[in-house]
């Protein structure tokens, strides 16, 4: 910095705050520094910096795996937002393991970074207490587990399913398959979303038939769909119509369907759930709930830079007033395409 501050002509100080944006500088004054950066190929050293500022200048991001495209897709979603927070982004898959997740939260001191965003696939309510003995700034993903006094973003499950099953319904579907059922308790996700199909169901006098129940205790990726669909057709029970719990499961049992010479959607319509890249080149295209992957992963990277920006100014001494836990519901859509027949006219 010293060399970049006598080549631009500067105090060492002023090179500091143009490489920190500090907003009061002459604009003449931050090209020549710029300019002597670009000369010199200088670039900060973060480690030195996390020694002064008590701060690594990354944060950590837990997830169940990275071979689910949903997860794929929300880390690189992350990455994005936390670049333009100019924060690095380290992810841990937790392996769908408990253990994993609890060490997650546990070992955080021990990583380089100044806090963590966690989606938990395997704890239970009855572990939220966890979620406030975490030493640095946590803001918690998905619908597993809820603690008021942490923030919280996840998506609107109980809506996207509703809409979900309410558009089959419209299509004219009665004999509705739903796929991604799990037998564990606490079930988050899968549990939300049935129970949402099931009241739908029940509204329009549609009991539900325990023989369209597609279960995937062993994951949700697209063979575990072909196989709960498998299942279903091999029970005998009549099918027009199949709800899966994300767009993975939805293309498996649609590759089902279609071995065994049904079309979609004219025999069976299928609407998925989640909006993968994949759900817009499948054949046919998927229809599927958008539930809010880029303003989940935006938010929350909002939510924890404040968090610590907060944390750091009350280790600094200033006074700062935290504001309250936020609970943030992302926006959903409905994305029709060629799987699910046209709206009537």
């Amino acid at each position: 910095m010293a060399d970049v501050a006598r080549l631009a002509g500067v105090s060492v100080k002023t090179v500091s705050n143009v490489l920190n944006d500090y907003p009061y500088i002459r604009a003449e004054t931050r090209d020549k520094v710029l300019a002597a950066v670009a000369e010199l190929g200088y670039q900060v050293n973060h480690t030195a910096r996390s020694l002064r500022s008590g701060r690594t200048g990354m944060i950590g991001l837990a997830v169940p795996e990275l071979g689910q495209p949903y997860f794929g897709q929300l880390a690189d979603e992350v990455l994005a937002a936390g670049r333009r927070h100019d924060v690095q982004v380290i992810i841990e898959p937790t392996g769908y393991s408990r253990e994993g997740e609890i060490a997650a939260l546990r070992e955080i001191t021990r990583r380089p970074v100044d806090g963590l965003l966690l989606s938990p696939a395997m704890l239970t309510q009855e572990d939220a207490a966890l979620l406030e003995q975490v030493e640095l700034p946590l803001v918690l993903l998905g619908e597993q587990i809820f603690n008021p006094k942490v923030d919280h973003v996840t998506m609107r499950n109980e809506e996207g399913a509703r809409a979900a099953t309410e558009l089959l319904l419209s299509r004219g579907r009665r004999r509705i398959a739903v796929i991604g059922l799990l037998h564990k308790l606490g079930a988050g996700a899968s549990d939300l979303r049935f129970e949402a199909y099931r009241s739908v169901l029940e509204e329009h006098g549609i009991e539900p038939d325990p023989r369209l129940f597609g279960w995937s205790d062993e994951g949700w990726h697209r063979g575990h769909g072909a196989r709960a669909m498998a299942a279903i057709l091999d029970s005998g029970v009549e099918v027009d119509g199949v709800f899966a719990f994300n767009d993975a499961l939805a293309l498996g049992a649609m590759s089902e369907l279609q071995a065994r010479g049904m079309s979609v959607p004219g025999d069976v319509a299928v609407v998925g759930f989640d909006n993968i890249e994949d759900a817009a080149f499948s054949q046919p295209t998927l229809t599927t709930v958008d539930a809010g992957r880029r303003e989940i992963a935006e938010t929350a990277v909002d939510l924890l830079c404040r968090r610590i920006e907060e944390r750091a100014a009350a280790r600094a001494g200033r006074a700062v007033e935290p504001a309250p836990p936020v609970l943030h519901l992302a926006e959903l859509e409905i994305v029709e395409r060629e799987s699910t027949p046209p709206r009537p006219r």
